[in-house]
């Protein structure tokens, strides 16, 4: 199965939100999907880079969104 089912849940959430109002959470889901499909094909091309560099780790960050 593969990681290929969390873009088709994101593409079910994105869908959901457009229908329902919420345009800047359509827009975050967009970019969660680049962002996935970018992760996986560094995986399965086997570099272990992904779009924040090599071992990177996900969790919280201290900076906000946008800011510097």
């Amino acid at each position: 199965m593969g990681h290929d089912w969390i873009l088709d849940v994101l593409a079910d959430l994105k869908t959901f939100a457009r229908a329902n109002g919420l345009p800047a959470l359509a827009s975050q889901l967009e970019d969660a999907s680049f962002v996935a499909q970018a992760e996986m094909t560094s995986l399965a091309e086997g570099n272990g880079i992904g779009v924040l560099g090599e071992r990177t780790a996900s969790g919280r960050t201290s900076r906000t969104a946008g800011m510097r």
